[in-house]
């Protein structure tokens, strides 16, 4: 049996071996926790994980593990954002930033996120979370090096920024040209050296040490009283993970294949949400029936495959097998959803429908045109040495690309980064941002005009 840790900016993994034992692997994305579990593993321990280019491991994930009776630890960065989601079903938070967030005094991912090197430069962090700056202007504060609502004016000013160029020296330019005190920023920058706090670090080693205990202790595998629901998101990340059980390999990354379409739709403004709608209701219903233990019948499951064969031009078999093809969907699958039509009508229920969107998009006809669009933006790109841009390679700014963003989707739809981030289904506002880029240079690549600062790959 054996422990499993992922880390990266916050603490490097030599720094960690002197506090446990493990086996060390660099920040979670998607898939990685599955992966990890699959070694039935006695513990594992999530630090960082990746935000921005690469999916966040799933809460499903953790909570897989869990049932399998291995007990998951958070803290710190995206450890402590899981832990306080998933603290009431059993997974471990520790920590200060832990509490913050499990007791809704922090919200917003950024608090905790930073931009940091890739491997080779130990995740080396260029960058400092925002919980590491709150805790150090409060106890700059505390020690009376700046008053208190200086402090209070100075989160403010960083909180304002982008977490890429949040750090002391941008803030204290902010600072003096706002205009507070100069001295109260002097003594400050003289302070922070040996004054600045990392929360992030602190956590990190209090959680490591609740793990060695933990493991010292023999505690027996994990008892959980909740049932995990399997659906065909989390069938579809088993497929697109399960090709290795080499935890070395975990980062990998892999995304599930609705996750493109998704994207597409999720730009496209209004659609978004009238599919949002039908897939909320779609998804209640069908909650509903299972709950009443609600059956079609094979007379209703015949005139609903004959009504969406009819709806989709599917008169032959082969007509039939391509639509499956262009729509990414099994002809099992398919007979499920066949069944599902058949009850739907029969009662409407209260449910989250997050899983249900990709088969609204089906049965609409959407999903295709959604996916081809996906895979010529995921081409184009690439071929322009463009698969990950950003704002400095595209030559633009945060407003600029809003105000052309918002400009194409029309006057009803609110300009707010984050309510828009929220409104729309994306993780958090820097998902948004990222899709915002690949939408901006593809649109200029399809113009025939490629984004400012980006080449052509030889």
């Amino acid at each position: 049996m054996s422990v499993y840790v992922f880390t990266g900016p916050t603490l490097s993994a030599e720094a960690a071996r002197a506090e446990l034992d493990a086996t060390y692997l660099p920040p979670a994305a998607q898939g990685d926790v599955f992966r990890v579990a699959r070694m039935q593993p006695r513990a594992i321990g999530i630090i960082d994980g990746y935000f921005q280019h690469r999916a966040a491991v799933w809460h499903k994930e953790i909570l897989w593990a869990m049932a399998r009776g291995i007990h998951v630890f958070g803290s710190a960065s995206m450890g402590a954002l899981r832990a306080a989601e998933l603290s009431p079903l059993g997974m471990v938070g520790v920590g200060d930033v832990f509490e913050a967030f499990r007791d809704g005094e922090l919200e917003d991912d950024d608090e905790v996120a930073v931009a940091h090197g890739m491997e080779d430069s130990g995740y080396r962090s260029i960058s400092e979370a925002m919980v590491n700056v709150r805790a150090t202007l409060r106890q700059a504060a505390a020690e009376g090096v700046v008053g208190v609502s200086i402090s209070k004016a100075l989160e403010a000013l960083a909180k304002g920024l982008f977490y890429p160029e949040r750090c002391y020296p941008m803030i204290l330019r902010r600072a003096e040209e706002a205009g507070l005190p100069k001295d109260a920023l002097g003594r400050l920058r003289e302070w922070l050296p040996g004054g600045a706090i990392n929360a992030k670090r602190r956590d990190a080693v209090a959680m490591l040490r609740r793990m060695r205990e933990h493991v010292s202790n023999g505690a027996s595998p994990m008892q959980v009283d909740f049932k995990m629901e399997h659906t065909e998101f989390w069938y579809e990340l088993m497929r697109t993970t399960a090709g290795t059980s080499d935890p070395t390999n975990a980062t990998s990354g892999a995304v599930p294949t609705g996750r493109p379409v998704m994207e597409e739709l999720r730009l496209s403004g209004t659609p978004y949400l009238q599919a949002r709608d039908r897939a909320l209701l779609r998804d209640f219903a069908l909650a509903e029936a299972r709950r009443k233990a609600h059956r079609s019948g094979e007379d209703a499951d015949r005139r609903e495959e004959t009504r969406l064969r009819l709806q989709h031009g599917l008169e032959s078999a082969g007509e039939a097998d391509a639509w499956l093809e262009r729509n990414q969907i099994s002809a099992e699958r398919f007979a499920s959803l066949v069944k599902e039509e058949a009850v739907l009508a029969k009662v409407l229920g209260e449910r989250d429908a997050s899983e249900s969107f990709l088969d609204h998009l089906r049965l609409s006809g959407r999903y295709a045109a959604l996916r081809a669009r996906a895979d010529d933006k995921a081409r184009r790109l690439r071929e322009a040495g463009a698969a990950e841009p950003t704002l400095q390679s595209l030559g633009i700014t945060v407003e600029e690309l809003s105000r052309w963003y918002f400009n194409r989707l029309g006057p009803f739809v609110s300009p707010d980064l984050a309510r828009h981030a929220k409104d729309f289904g994306f993780e958090d506002q820097s998902e948004l941002l990222d899709a915002m880029l690949r939408e901006y240079a593809y649109v200029r690549i399809t113009e025939n005009e490629l984004p400012v600062g980006v080449r052509r790959e030889r």
